[in-house]
């Protein structure tokens, strides 16, 4: 027999952002727990910011019946003279059943203490409370807090529990509360809780009173709101799939208005209106014609039909912020852009301040000057970036809103006069910041990128500050990613060991290996592809990053072609002749000893694919697995492994000498298929 089953779990104001980190989580440790007591069926969960709902249009009265196996000792071992041994005796006691009800069954060939117990299916009512206790305390939001006289914590205090089953209240109490066949609406239709008799009122009852509960309902009003702004002012809204995600949860009846502001302050940089109207007021920016305007969108949460006071409000809280934002603007303007003062802040401690790491990041620039050349830059210009790289921190803009590093600086080089070189380097150092960020756009300003990750790099591997585990709270992996994607973009050659062992000579001692190893296992992660191509890689020996990826593509494109798996079986056999010999040695073939007519044939073709000149790596590659047929024919014909040592020994020497072309790519012994 089934019944639908509603659960509401009513709460005070959720926070949006740790509600929506734990969002894809939260389904799943509740089918878990359904799962565990036997009762997983479909189930659909709904949130608002003040309740978290389960809807179940079909749940199990009872659990299903069951029954579970037990196997015992041996019987020879169970009984001893027709007497049960200490053995049955336990195992009986195990079983919670007398020895007269144990059994015997075949397993392993022999007879051994067997009993089946039939297990009778609870009824789900009993359960429901330690299921919705269980689930609740199983979300993790992050910070928690406690109220009342209560030891427990949850994110926000819980005001009401609402489980019904059928029309049944079910009698559960969480944190306190204890259920009742009531809920509450949208608190401009009704401040009081509303009695309700079942699911059918209850979802009725919402709708009436104000409450979206569908969180893609509401997304899909929200959105529809903003197509009907845009085509009645003519203007594009920004949509920020995060920003969006984050009204959507913290709204029950959303409706997106139009609000505007002053021109005068147009006058900031665009990015500094966008922050200061996403960051604070969780307003979207509009633009027209591709440009800022002076208008926004505020999805509000009124439920009402005259929207004209929410308007104002909202234009009378964001005037403020951008009168204090033109404040600290000017006041840079008139400070100008200067790195007075970063000799006073840390940046690490071993490490010095960021006057300190301003030097270093000098050096390691001027290096990468040296080795990429690139053209139409100067090394003067490199340095004036770098030297003006960090001065914004120093600026008011930047101390309100910290997430504008790099952009403001690159607004105040252009107003001081600093080439457009100079201030966009300033503006992309801290690219890429994401795995979907956008890369620095010009040679110059790729190194001076480089220059900031490496140096972070170096100088907290210097330090010991390694990341463990999940931990990187100085985002050092994601360092390493970005200069994988910078040396790939900007065609820079980056060779890991050479690289790293020139820079580190700066700071102090260290296991560079470490820092090595560091960056490898990134690369492992980093290309999307079978893990043993990676491996296979990296074991030929090479650690130049664009060679790297240029050799993983190659390979990936080789295994994943039509046949690769049978010529992989014959370069493994080559792989297993020459696996005792030092591959690092110059192998000398000589003609005179072949005595097969397969070994010249396989002499002969080697030699003419090893001669030619290839574009690609996967050319090559492909041109060297090209030798199936005729090492085939070699393996048929010929014994590797004669008495003859001369003969043996060039043999091998041929055979080795194909596996070391293979080898400059990949050791394809390493790839799993």
């Amino acid at each position: 027999m089934i019944k639908p089953l509603l659960i509401e779990i009513g709460v005070e104001e959720l926070p949006a952002i740790p509600l929506l980190k734990e969002l894809k989580n939260i389904e799943k440790k509740y089918a878990d727990i359904l799962e565990k007591n036997s009762l997983l069926c479909e189930f659909e969960f709904y949130y608002t910011p003040r309740r978290l709902v389960l809807w179940h249009r079909e749940f199990k009265v009872c659990q299903d019946d069951s029954s579970e196996e037990f196997f015992g000792a041996p019987l020879e071992m169970a009984y001893k003279e027709g007497k049960p041994t200490p053995a049955a005796e336990g195992f009986a006691k195990k079983c919670g059943v007398s020895i007269d009800e144990i059994g015997s069954a075949l397993k392993g060939g022999k007879e051994v203490l067997y009993f089946k117990k039939e297990l009778k299916g609870k009824p789900s009512i009993e359960l429901m409370g330690t299921i919705i206790e269980t689930w609740i305390k199983s979300l993790d939001f992050g910070k928690s807090m406690r109220w009342g006289s209560l030891n427990e914590s949850f994110i926000r205090p819980i005001r009401w529990v609402n489980v019904l089953f059928g029309d049944e209240l079910v009698d559960v109490e969480l944190f306190g509360i204890k259920s009742s066949k009531q809920t509450f609406v949208h608190r401009i239709s009704n401040f009081n809780s509303l009695q309700i008799s079942g699911a059918k009122e209850y979802f009725e009852l919402l709708k009436d009173g104000g409450v979206t509960l569908f969180p893609e309902i509401r997304r899909e009003n929200i959105l529809s709101n903003f197509s009907t702004l845009e085509k009645e002012n003519s203007i594009t809204i920004e949509r920020d799939e995060d920003l969006l995600n984050e009204v959507v949860a913290i709204t029950e009846h959303p409706t997106a208005i139009l609000g505007s502001f002053d021109e005068e302050f147009l006058k900031l940089p665009p990015e500094v209106i966008i922050t200061s109207m996403k960051e604070h007021q969780r307003y979207f920016p509009v633009f027209k014609d591709g440009k800022l305007i002076n208008k926004f969108v505020v999805v509000s949460n009124a439920f009402t039909d005259d929207f004209s006071k929410v308007i104002e409000g909202n234009e009378r809280v964001l005037r403020p912020r951008l009168s204090d934002a033109l404040f600290f603007y000017n006041n840079d303007l008139k400070k100008g852009l200067s790195t007075d003062g970063l000799e006073k802040v840390v940046f690490m401690n071993g490490l010095g301040t960021v006057a300190d790491k301003i030097e270093r990041e000098k050096k390691i620039a001027n290096t990468l000057f040296e080795i990429y050349r690139p053209n139409g830059s100067s090394k003067e210009t490199l340095e004036r970036a770098v030297s003006l790289a960090k001065a914004d921190l120093m600026s008011e803009m930047v101390y309100e809103f910290t997430e504008l590093q790099g952009l403001m600086g690159y607004y105040y080089a252009k107003e001081a006069g600093e080439s457009e070189e100079v201030a966009i380097a300033i503006k992309e150092q801290y690219l890429p910041n994401g795995e979907e960020s956008e890369l620095p756009s010009t040679p110059m300003s790729a190194i001076v990128a480089m220059s900031l990750k490496l140096d972070t790099l170096i100088g907290l591997f210097s330090i010991n500050q390694i990341p463990t585990g999940s931990r990187d709270p100085f985002a050092l992996r994601r360092a390493v990613n970005g200069l994988i994607r910078i040396t790939k973009e900007h065609n820079f050659e980056f060779d890991i060991v050479k690289t790293l062992a020139l820079l580190s000579k700066d700071y102090a001692e260290f296991e560079i290996s470490k820092l090595e190893a560091f960056f490898l296992e990134r690369l492992r992660q980093y290309f999307k592809v079978n893990p043993s191509i990676v491996e296979a890689v990296l074991a030929s020996g090479e650690r130049e990053l664009l060679s790297l990826g240029k050799k993983i593509e190659a390979l990936e494109a080789m295994v994943n072609s039509e046949g690769f798996s049978e010529s992989f079986s014959t370069f493994k056999r080559v792989a297993n002749i020459t696996k005792d010999i030092d591959m690092s040695s110059e192998f000398r073939v000589d003609v005179n000893l072949f005595e097969e007519k397969a070994e010249d044939v396989l002499f002969a073709r080697y030699s003419e694919v090893s001669s030619l000149k290839y574009n690609s790596y996967e050319e090559e590659l492909d041109a060297l697995l090209a030798l199936k047929p005729e090492l085939d024919k070699f393996f048929e014909d010929v014994m590797v492994n004669t008495e003859d040592e001369k003969v043996r020994n060039n043999r091998k020497s041929l055979v080795a000498s194909i596996y070391k072309s293979i080898l400059k790519i990949a050791d394809i012994k390493e790839v799993s298929i």
